[in-house]
């Protein structure tokens, strides 16, 4: 019997495969321009081989009236279906900005109500405490 409802077939397919997620120890801001379109001191920092680390911030602390959903989705094999929210003063650039897992494998349940920018789209900082 497996241990997991909805396991991830990426994992079952390579099970050396290591995605960490850990709580990050400072505050992450994402801006866009002046604009400030999220603020956390619970974000996650989400490490996966090759890719960049990305921070993953609780939808709490998003700020949603700034974002649009848009019909782009993506999977990941390891974490899901991704759905994608753009930052409507950003414009063009701004597209599918930000990203989530909103029904993630059970591996991945950490970063579930949880929302990944691209540092190429909009402004990340992070700060450690």
């Amino acid at each position: 019997m497996d241990k997991f409802a909805n396991p991830a077939p990426g994992f079952q397919r390579n099970p050396d495969k290591v995605i960490t997620v850990e709580p990050y120890g400072g505050s992450v801001t994402v801006r866009a321009g002046d604009t400030v379109i999220a603020r956390s001191t619970r974000a996650k920092v989400l490490s996966e081989t090759p890719y960049p680390d990305a921070f993953y911030i609780p939808f709490d602390d998003i700020d949603f009236s700034k974002l649009a959903r848009t019909g782009h989705s993506t999977h990941c094999p390891y974490k899901g279906d991704a759905s994608y929210w753009s930052v409507q003063s950003a414009g063009e650039t701004g597209k599918n900005a930000m990203w989530a897992y909103e029904q993630p494998f059970d591996e991945m349940t950490e970063i579930r109500n949880h929302g990944a920018f691209y540092t190429s789209k909009v402004a990340v900082e992070a700060t450690l405490d």
